[in-house]
């Protein structure tokens, strides 16, 4: 065929003019921008986070200030905590003796405000109370102790015959020990006794100083519960007399919170104690277990460190029972403190305690292992009640906070403070009837 020149470059044009397709792109990818480079697919550079507005840096900056002010105040407070129980380690010894003081009298006011009451002297009422319950504590020792030192030679010996039984329970099957393997394990403990015997002496000087130290201020504390039994009823006067006006009925109404909280946790928790005892000593009694006496009075004074101080009785319980009537006595022990520790924790408590110092049981179990940490026994006795102050003094600062009025008690009444230079006392005050009152939210102790 013939093809004219005409034609030919007419379809040369048509032929440039033509965009080619590529496989897999779309028809505008090749196609040139504005600006004389390849155009962009809409989304292929763009992200899902939000574009910044205006109002962002400024923000930022505010959060960034009100962070570094939180945090400033918290390393103050920090600060003042840390000082705080600098303070009171330095002071440990005189506070102690107070603290005793106070939960001793807790326990023999009820009796010293009846004698009071029936026209005796506060110093003769103060005085008679102390003697007393000092002469009680002292003959329930001197009856403990000849039945001690009585069964202490005979469990002495059931602690023999019980380290023989081990040795030759493992001298038989599965452990198959030699005699003269488990020879040479009681030489080694022996001469690493003789080897730190120094250090025993040391601690053993250390043992009577604590002993010497507890006693002296035990003398001390019972010295300060004769004046809180006598002057006690003029402490919150005077105490309400060194702050303001408007102070004084806070400083009051705390003053009387924190009385009654350490009043009703001496009741309760003897009580409980008293329960724990009469029962577990009923058990080791008929069991037959030596020191029943003994252990029932350690599981009473357990009894006043709340969780801690009944798992550690029952341990001494079941320990004993091992080592004097074997294996199964002891199995039976086990299953009677575990009964009388739910029957008391389930049922008991809430009966006797009612909403009690509403503290959770892991409250009680960190404030004891604080306690002890910081001061043996003697802190893990008074963790708890220390736990339950905290407690009442942070609830009062809030439902103040609130709104809720807890300086007033439920009759509607207020502590005030009325008097002039010659002295101060305290009275209550009508404010509102018991209907108008602020609600108490539930996890709050109510007033008194």
């Amino acid at each position: 065929m013939i093809v004219s020149a005409r034609s030919v470059a007419c379809i040369c044009v048509v032929i440039g003019r033509m965009r080619l397709r590529v496989p897999g792109r779309s028809r505008d990818e090749s196609a040139p921008d504005s600006t004389g480079g390849p155009s962009l697919e809409p989304g292929a550079h763009t992200t899902t986070a939000p574009a910044p507005t205006e109002g962002r840096g400024p923000k930022l900056q505010r959060s960034m200030r009100s962070l570094a002010i939180y945090s400033a105040q918290f390393l103050l407070i920090a600060a003042a905590v840390v000082v705080l129980f600098w303070v009171l380690g330095k002071l440990w010894s005189i506070l102690l003796p107070i603290v005793l003081g106070l939960l001793i009298a807790t326990v023999l006011w009820p009796t010293t405000r009846f004698l009071r009451k029936h026209r005796w002297p506060p110093a003769l009422a103060a005085s008679v109370v102390l003697l007393v319950a000092v002469a009680i504590f002292v003959g329930i020792i001197a009856g403990i102790a000849p039945s001690v030192a009585d069964q202490v030679t005979e469990l002495s010996d059931s602690a023999t015959t019980a380290l023989q039984d081990v040795q030759e329970w493992l001298q038989g099957p599965p452990f198959n020990f030699g005699e003269d393997q488990i020879g040479s394990a009681v030489d080694s403990v022996i001469n690493s006794i003789q080897d730190n015997a120094q250090n025993i002496a040391g601690y053993a000087l250390t043992g009577v100083s604590v002993v010497g130290n507890s006693l002296l201020n035990l003398v001390l504390a019972l010295v300060l519960v004769f004046f809180f039994l006598k002057d006690g009823p003029r402490f919150v006067p005077w105490l309400s007399a060194q702050t303001g006006p408007r102070a004084a009925r806070h400083v009051a109404a705390l003053s009387y919170k924190s009385w009654d909280t350490l009043s009703e946790f001496i009741r309760q928790q003897a009580l409980v104690g008293f329960i724990d005892a009469f029962f577990i000593g009923i058990g080791l009694w008929i069991l037959g277990v030596p020191l029943v006496i003994p252990l029932a009075v350690l599981t009473f004074f357990g009894g006043f460190i709340p969780i801690i101080g009944a798992v550690v009785a029952g341990a001494f319980a079941v320990l004993i029972a091992l080592v004097s009537n074997g294996f199964t006595t002891a199995l039976i022990v086990l299953g009677i403190v575990l009964l009388v520790q739910q029957i008391e924790g389930n049922v008991l408590q809430p009966i006797i305690q009612g909403r009690g110092f509403n503290l959770h049981a892991g409250v009680v179990i960190l404030a004891v292992t604080a306690g002890s940490s910081l001061a043996g026994i003697i802190g893990a006795f008074l963790s708890v009640p220390i736990a339950a102050l905290i407690a009442v003094i942070y609830r009062y600062v809030r439902d103040e906070l609130d709104g809720r009025s807890p300086e007033l008690a439920p009759d509607g009444t207020q502590a005030k403070l009325e008097g002039d230079v010659s002295g101060a006392e305290v009275v209550r005050e009508q404010v509102t009837t018991p209907s108008d009152r602020p609600e108490t939210p539930p996890d709050s102790d109510p007033p008194r």
